[in-house]
This record gives C-alpha cells, sequence and structure tokens, in this order.
C-alpha cells in the first residue's frame, strides 16, 4: 500500500515522503495512529497545501524533546527494590519503574520512552540507562538501585 507520512517514522522515512508498506502495517497502526494517510492524489494535494503546518507541529515537538533532554541528561533516578543479601532483587526494575521515577522527579517521561538495552535491572547497583523523549533526542540517565531495609 501506498502512504503518505505525516510524521517522522523511524526506519521508515521523514515527513511528507511516500513510502510503500504492508498493507496491515498502513491500516493497524500507521494510520490509526496518525502518522500516515493513504497516498491517493487528493490526499497528496490536501497534505502539500497543509505541510507547512505538519512541519511547525513536527518542529514544536523536535524542541520540546530536545529541552527534555537536556533535563534528563546526567539526572540520577533512585529506585528501592527488595534485594537478597547477594545484592540479587527479588523482582527487577522495568522501564515503567524508571519512567515512573522520572515523572515523580518532575519531567514527564512515558515507559516507551525508557531503553533498557541489556532487559529488566535485576541487581543492586547503578545501571545507565537511555531515555529516548523524540526519535532524534536520546539522553542517558543514571539508575541507582537500592536495596530496600526493613
Amino acid at each position: 500500500m501506498q502512504i503518505i507520512l505525516l510524521d517522522k517514522v523511524g526506519k521508515l522515512g521523514n515527513l511528507g515522503d511516500v513510502v510503500k508498506v504492508k498493507d496491515g502495517f498502513a491500516r493497524n497502526y500507521l494510520i490509526p495512529s496518525k502518522l500516515a494517510r493513504r497516498a491517493t492524489e487528493a490526499a497528496i494535494k490536501e497534505f502539500e497545501t497543509k505541510r507547512a503546518d505538519l512541519e511547525r507541529a513536527a518542529q514544536a515537538k523536535l524542541d520540546a524533546a530536545k529541552s527534555l533532554g537536556e533535563q534528563l541528561s546526567g539526572k540520577t533516578v533512585r529506585i528501592v527494590q527488595k534485594a537478597g543479601v547477594d545484592g540479587r532483587l527479588f523482582g527487577s526494575v522495568t522501564n515503567f519503574d524508571v519512567a515512573e521515577g522520572l515523572t515523580k522527579m518532575g519531567l514527564a517521561v512515558q515507559k516507551s520512552q525508557v531503553r533498557m538495552p541489556n532487559g529488566p535491572l535485576k541487581t543492586v547497583g547503578e545501571h545507565v540507562v537511555t531515555v529516548a523523549p523524540h526519535g532524534d533526542v536520546v539522553a542517558e540517565v543514571t539508575v541507582q538501585v537500592v536495596a530496600q531495609v526493613d
């Protein structure tokens, strides 16, 4: 299916690109998420008239993400979890826990924006994770996992 992108989509294209994707990907994800439209003649003409507004909105999103990225870089999130004597956690620290900790610090982060390259954290100590509020903005955050003292 031919679609026109209404926003930047990673590994697919930028705003205004006309690309061919599988039908299910377009119908089930891109179109309902308002990231794309079918590339009909009318849709392309309508896009060209709205291009300036869409580019302005995309730039505003990028600027907000850059601002959040600057606030995030170098931050340390302290998370308390139950742990055994050897320093292994009885559970794990996931991207949800990190996002919740950052939100409590006043930084609006969603769990989908937290990237944990080695999976959930399962040991006490300091770990570095990345937070990507936008596809072009990535910030490193230190997560300090502390054993809960009863």
